[in-house]
C-alpha cells in the first residue's frame, strides 16, 4: 500500500513538474544545472506550461483530499510562501466526492453505540456537504428537532498518518536539494499540518469549540452558532442544530432575499475584531464555504458560522501587542511598531530599533499613498512578518492563523462591499478595547478580579501582626546574639506593612473609581 501510494505521488510530481520547481530553487552547482537541463528536455506527457503555483495546486488536487488539506494549510503561511504560490493554493477547495451512506451510518452507529433508528426518526442518506475529513447529513430527532449530522470519513487516521509520513520524507529530500525549500521550512509546516489534522479528527473538540463561540456571542445579534446536542456527540460524529441560510458567496441569492450587503460587510469586520480583542478566541477557518447568512426571523441578515475544527486563541499579551501595532501603524509611528517587536521578545533584545524601524517604514509607507479603504490590514501584517524575519523574529502560530483569517475577512468584506473602509470599522473597536484595558475601566475590572484574593488577605492581617509581635518578643528575650530571629522579625514586619498598604491602596482605588464613574453618570 505504501509503495503504490509513493509511486502515485512520484508520478504526479513528475507529471506537473514539481521536480523542476524544486531544482530551479536548488543552489547553482554544476550538478543542479545539469539536472535542471535534463528535466526540461524530458517534457513528453508532462504539464509544464502553467505557472509554478498553478502546477503545484493541480498536483495537490490530483493527489487527493489529504494533500488538498495540506495545500490549504500551506496557503496560510504567506510569511513563507512566494505571493504567486500562496494565491494559487488559496484557491484550493474541499470539493471532495462523498463516501457511501452505508459507511456513514455504520460510523454513526459505532460512535453513538445505538442503531440509526434509535437515534433519529428520519435520516437523509444523501449528504448535503462533503469535505476531506468528514461529510454532513440532515436528520430529525424523535422529538421533531431538525439536526445536521457530521460524520468522519472511516479509516481517516491511518490514511493521514501514512500520507504525513510520505510528506515528511518528501520534505526532508526537498530541503537537501532546494534553497527555496529550506526557506519555506517544509518540515515545520508539516508538523503544523499534523497538529491541525489530528485536532479535526476529534469532533468532540470541534463541538466544544462551537459551544465556546456560541457562549461568547449568546447576547449578540451579529453571529449565530448552531447548538450542539451533546447526547449525540462522539469523537467521530456530532449532531447539531440544523440552520437555514444562503451561502455567503451567493451574492445573487442574497440580493434577491433583500440582504443588506453593506451592513453585512461591516458586521463581518466587527465580528472578527470582537472575537480577537474581546474574547481572544476566534474562528480561524472563515472562508465562504463555512458561512451562511440567515434569511428569516431573528436570523435575517445575520451571520451563521459552521465548521469549528480550527480555532485560534490569543493571550492578553498577544491582544495588546496586536492592538498597539495596528494603532501605531495607522499613526505612522514606526518606531513604536519596532519597539513592540523588541518588547514582545520576538526579536533578539540586542536588535537595533533604528534598523528595525527603517525596515518597517519601508513596508508600511507605500500603503499610505492609497485611500485608507484600500489598505489591507492582513497584507500589512504579512509584510511585517516578512520584514521581521531578517531580524530573526519567531512568528507565533496563533498570529499566522490570525493573519490568514484577517485576509479571509477582508476579502469577504470587500466582495460584499467594494467601498468597505476596514479601518473606519475596526478603529473604534480597537480604541475601545485599548481604553478598557489600560484606562480606568480596565483598572476597575482588574481590581474586581483581584477582589477574590482580598477575602484571603483580610483574615491573614491579624495573624501576620500577631506573628510579628511574637517574633519581636522572642528576639528581645533571646538577646542580641539571636540574629536569625531579628532578621525574621524584619521580614515579618515588612510583609505586614506591605499587606496593609496593598489593602489601603486597593480600597482607595476602588472607591475613587466608583466615585469617578458615578460622577460621569
Amino acid at each position: 500500500m505504501q509503495i503504490s501510494r509513493l509511486s502515485k505521488i512520484l508520478f504526479i510530481s513528475w507529471r506537473y513538474g514539481l521536480d523542476e520547481i524544486a531544482a530551479s530553487g536548488a543552489q547553482a552547482t554544476y550538478g543542479s544545472r545539469w539536472m535542471l537541463g535534463a528535466i526540461r528536455v524530458m517534457r513528453m506527457g508532462r504539464r509544464l506550461d502553467a505557472p509554478r503555483g498553478a502546477r503545484l495546486r493541480m498536483a495537490l488536487e490530483a493527489l487527493g483530499p489529504i494533500f488538498v488539506k495540506f495545500g490549504q494549510v500551506l496557503s496560510t503561511r504567506r510569511d513563507l510562501l512566494p505571493p504567486d504560490v500562496a494565491d494559487e493554493l488559496a484557491q484550493l477547495q474541499d470539493n471532495v466526492p462523498p463516501f457511501d451512506s452505508t459507511l456513514a451510518i455504520a460510523e454513526i452507529e459505532r460512535g453513538l453505540g445505538r442503531t440509526i433508528d434509535q437515534v433519529f426518526a428520519e435520516f437523509d442518506t444523501e449528504p448535503v456537504a462533503s469535505a476531506s475529513i468528514a461529510q454532513v447529513h440532515f436528520a430529525r430527532l424523535h422529538d421533531g428537532t431538525e439536526v445536521a449530522v457530521k460524520v468522519l470519513r472511516p479509516g481517516m487516521a491511518g490514511v493521514i498518518d501514512n500520507d504525513l509520513a510520505l510528506l515528511r520524507t518528501a520534505g526532508s529530500l526537498a530541503v537537501r536539494v532546494s534553497a527555496d525549500a529550506r526557506r519555506l521550512r517544509p518540515l515545520e509546516v508539516i508538523s503544523e499540518f499534523d497538529h491541525y489534522l489530528h485536532d479535526e479528527l476529534d469532533l468532540v473538540r470541534e463541538a466544544a469549540n462551537a459551544n465556546q463561540l456560541r457562549r461568547n456571542f449568546k447576547d449578540s445579534t451579529l453571529l449565530k452558532v448552531p447548538e450542539m446536542y451533546w447526547d449525540y456527540c462522539a469523537t467521530n460524529v456530532i449532531v447539531m442544530e440544523r440552520v437555514h441560510g444562503i451561502p455567503i458567496g451567493r451574492m445573487d441569492r442574497m440580493a434577491e432575499a433583500g440582504i443588506d450587503l453593506k451592513r453585512l460587510s461591516r458586521e463581518g469586520v466587527e465580528i472578527f475584531f470582537t472575537q480577537v480583542f474581546r474574547h481572544g478566541f476566534f474562528h480561524a477557518d472563515m472562508h465562504p464555504g463555512n458561512i451562511l447568512v440567515g434569511t428569516s426571523g431573528a436570523d435575517f441578515n445575520r451571520y451563521i458560522a459552521l465548521d469549528f475544527g480550527i480555532v485560534g486563541t490569543l493571550s492578553d499579551f498577544d491582544k495588546n501587542y496586536l492592538a498597539q501595532n495596528f494603532l501605531a501603524f495607522f499613526r505612522r509611528d514606526y518606531r513604536r511598531v519596532a519597539a513592540l517587536h523588541v518588547e514582545s521578545g520576538w526579536v533578539p533584545s540586542d536588535t537595533r530599533i533604528e534598523e528595525l524601524e527603517g525596515a518597517i517604514r519601508a513596508v508600511c509607507e507605500p500603503f499610505f499613498d492609497r485611500p485608507l479603504k484600500e489598505i489591507s490590514l492582513g497584507l500589512v501584517l504579512m509584510r511585517l512578518f516578512q520584514a521581521s524575519r531578517r531580524f530573526n523574529v519567531e512568528i507565533q502560530p496563533q498570529l499566522v492563523l490570525l493573519q490568514k483569517t484577517l485576509l479571509n475577512i477582508e476579502g469577504l468584506g470587500r466582495q460584499l462591499d467594494p467601498d468597505l473602509d476596514l479601518w473606519v470599522t475596526a478603529k473604534p473597536i480597537l480604541e475601545r478595547w485599548m481604553s478598557e484595558q489600560i484606562g480606568p475601566r480596565g483598572l476597575l475590572d482588574r481590581l474586581r478580579q483581584e477582589s477574590a484574593q482580598w477575602v484571603q488577605l483580610l483574615p491573614s492581617i491579624p495573624r501576620l501582626a500577631h506573628r510579628a509581635l511574637s517574633v519581636a518578643g522572642e528576639a528581645r528575650h533571646g538577646g542580641d546574639h539571636n540574629r536569625e530571629l531579628l532578621a525574621q522579625l524584619v521580614r515579618e514586619q515588612r510583609r505586614t506593612r506591605s499587606a496593609l498598604w496593598a489593602l489601603v491602596l486597593l480600597v482607595a482605588a476602588m472607591i475613587g473609581l466608583q466615585v469617578w464613574y458615578w460622577m460621569r453618570g
